[in-house]
This record gives structure tokens, sequence and C-alpha cells, in this order.
């Protein structure tokens, strides 16, 4: 990701434009050099795929103005400050400013290399967690993403438009890596919120006063603002809200009562508490459980979904395949039906880290399918299901998927998946309608 990320160096001084450009390009890194830091703005953008690298001290626009300037524009690009001897302290209020690091010269070619992936990193996190906001604040895009066509998916989606438009706070239960997190983003997404905030934190791990402060806010001036407020007129989406304490349970309760009714800004809770020897009933006190469970959806595990697990992994399977630019790996019959017996501790979660194993494996060609389930289920202790299916019920699911799989890289082209299966065109129509697969789903 590092080496498709662009570096922008600004120095009035061509020989060091040049030497620092030489460096970089030497470890892979797309260089782009500037005069000065007017004729750098004018070539980055807010959404710049990449740092930049910039000299103190020069004419026009000089490296604090720049960084300034850069801010505003987007905080999240890294700006590394070089400077001169005697200019430390500027650096140290470049640093206070928002610039990710500063270069004393005359500075080691391979710090600075260092740096400079390690800045290109954090950009490539930061661009990523963008795209995938926008992808979430999409409605239309984020349902697509719900994948199955299983009654409980169905009725999932049909949940998720319903309750979207309701003004309740909502509870969202669920094992851990059945997408509790996605559910979360396609409420907000489909619902009249949609062009509000919405912003999220999860309650595990913290302590009552980092999680107080953010939330609630601090008294310092110069802290951010708490998420109460940044999200005020939007979504809040609290994760792991099980291990709230129960003071903080108290707080969120005198929250709930001052957003009033219906609520200024909505509560999402999200739970993740699946143990037999304890609820979310059990986790909360009463009235704050009653409060944020206006509305509750619980989110159906991977082994309860049927067919669902096949048209995910080939889903996957597809998407790692582009991903990595190598063929699709081909399933067996055997691999479906290890897949569909599986029990899926893990969930999707699982299912999407095998799926990525399986395209690597198939790159190297090396292993098998059957191999990287029995050995993940094993190393979480889990075993495979031993109540089976119907060897027709294999069959059905095995077929099915064929078709789907078949008619998707074919773009709903008939006459190719008449030939690649060796089908006539009525066996293949009863099939398609026996199994719900339309056409025009694949034009």
């Amino acid at each position: 990701m590092s080496r498709q990320m662009r570096v922008a160096i600004v120095d009035d001084e061509q020989d060091m434009r040049q030497s620092i450009s030489q460096w970089l390009a030497l470890s892979g890194f797309a260089t782009e050099t500037y005069a000065d830091g007017q004729e750098a703005l004018a070539a980055i953008g807010a959404d710049f795929p990449g740092v930049v690298i910039t000299d103190i001290r020069m004419p026009n626009l000089d490296g604090m103005g720049l960084l300034k300037r850069l801010v505003a524009l987007d905080s999240t690009i890294p700006v590394i400050m070089i400077t001169g001897h005697g200019d430390v302290p500027i650096a140290v209020e470049a640093m206070r400013l928002g610039a990710f690091d500063f270069l004393e010269k005359p500075f080691n070619p391979e710090k600075m290399m260092a740096l400079a992936e390690k800045a290109v990193k954090k950009r490539s996190l930061a661009l990523e967690a963008r795209a995938l906001r926008n992808e979430l604040s999409d409605g239309t895009t984020i349902m697509r993403r719900l994948v199955g066509a299983s009654e409980v998916m169905q009725r999932l989606r049909e949940d998720i438009l319903d309750i979207g438009q309701a003004d309740g706070h909502v509870l969202i239960d669920g094992e851990t890596g059945t997408g509790k997190t996605l559910v979360a983003h396609a409420l907000h997404a489909v619902g009249p919120r949609a062009s509000r905030k919405l912003v999220s934190i999860s309650c595990a791990g913290l302590s009552d006063d980092v999680l107080s402060a953010r939330l609630f806010g601090v008294s310092d001036e110069g802290a951010g603002k708490p998420l109460v407020e940044e999200g005020r007129g939007g979504t809040l989406v609290l994760e792991d809200v099980e291990s709230l304490s129960e003071s903080m349970q108290a707080r969120l309760l005198g929250l709930i009562n001052d957003l009033g009714t219906p609520p200024e800004t909505r509560i999402v809770a999200v739970c993740n508490t699946h143990r037999a020897d304890q609820t979310i009933e059990d986790a909360l006190r009463p009235d704050l459980y009653y409060r944020v469970s206006a509305h509750k959806i619980t989110l159906p595990p991977l082994r309860m979904r049927g067919e669902d697990i096949l048209a995910l992994f080939t889903t996957y399977l597809d998407r790692f395949a582009d991903e990595y630019g190598c063929a699709v790996p081909e399933l067996s019959m055997p691999e479906a039906a290890q897949l569909l017996q599986a029990p899926w501790p893990g969930n999707v979660r699982q299912l999407v880290n095998i799926a990525e194993r399986a395209v690597l494996q198939s790159r190297r060609e090396e292993g098998g399918l059957m191999s990287l389930i029995i050995a993940d289920n094993e190393a979480t202790g889990e075993m495979m299901t031993t109540e089976g299916k119907p060897l027709k019920d294999h069959v059905e699911a095995f077929e099915r998927m064929l078709i789907d799989n078949t008619m998707r890289r074919h773009k709903g082209s008939i006459t190719l998946v008449m030939e690649e299966l060796r089908l006539p065109r009525r066996t293949l129509n009863e099939k398609m309608a026996k199994y719900g697969l339309v056409r025009s789903d694949y034009v």
C-alpha cells in the first residue's frame, strides 16, 4: 500500500529537492517536487494520496504557512518538517500545530525513509477509513453488503429499513463477528439522520475517566469536542455497551433523559454478550436496558444462515482473488459440504479470514480448503457440527452456488452459462426458478 502512495517534497533548494527525491525513489516511493508552498498547494487536495516533506524556511509561503494550510485542508495529511540548526523550537511548534514529525539537518537518509514509510502507512489507514465511512453512509451500498437470501437475512434487511425510519434508540445483539457494527451504520444510512454525523466508541477496555472524557468532555479548553456534542442530531453508536460500569450506566441514562422524546440524538447500543451465564438484561441496569432497547435487532449466527454461507464465501473469494490478482479458487462438492457443516464460532469475520487464506493458498498452489476449515476450528476449540444434513441438501446447495457463480461470471448470459454447465435451456430455467435466481440480477 505504502509504495502506491505519493511523497510531495517541498524545498526552495533544487539540489535538496532532487536529493530527497532520489533517496525516496530508490526505496520505491513515488515522488513529486515543488519549489515553494504555493506551488505545492496548487497540486495537493484534501484526498491527496500521500504525505508532504517540507523545509521550514522558504520564500513566498514557508513551511509553517504550508503546514497551517494543509491542516485546514485535511488534518490527516502527514507533514514532515525539515529544520535547520536553531529551528528546533519552530519544529516543536509545528508538532503542536499538527505536523507528523521533523528532521534536523543534516539528516540520515535512512532515518528519513523510515519516517516516510511510517507516515504513508498512517495516511493509507486514514484514507481507507475515510473510504469506508463514505461507503457506510450510502444506504443503497451498505444494504448490498448484507449478503444473503436466507429467511433470517431477508427479515434483517426489512427490520433495518423499518427501524431506520423510527426515532427510538436501538439495541443490537448478537455473537461476535456477525456484523453488528455494519448494521449500526446501515440503520443510520437508511434513516432520516443520514445527512447528519455518526460517531462511535467502544466501551470495552476504557477506564471510566477516559470514557467519560471521550463521551462527555473534560474541562480543558484545548480538549477535542466530546462525542456527545460531535454527534448531536445524528447517531451515537456505543459498542460493547455491556462493559459499562454502574456509574457510567447512570451517566448514560441521564444523557438519554436529556435527549428528550423523540431523542435529539439517536443512540445505537451494540452488545456482544452471548454467554450462557449472562444476558444483556443481566449486564445493564433495568431502566437503562428498557431505554436503549426501544427497538431491538438480534443478528443471526452464520451457522443458522444455510446457503448464505456459500454465497458469502464465494463473494469473498472473488473479492480477494481480484485484490491479489489471481484466479478464483474453485470449490468442490465436498468442500461446499464442509463449509455448510462448519460451526463458524467466529461467524462472518472467521469466514472472511478463511476465504482470504484460501485465495493465498491457491495462488501458491498448495493445501486445500478442508484443511483450512478444520485447522481454524481446532484452533478455536470448536468441532465440526455432527448432526449433518441429507445428501440432497448438500447437492442442491452446491448446485445453486455453481449456477450463481457461473451467471455472475458471464454477466447473465444464458447461452454462455448453458455451454459451460452443459445444461439445456429448459433445465437451466427450471433450476434457476427453483433456487430463486433471476437473470436480471446478473446483467
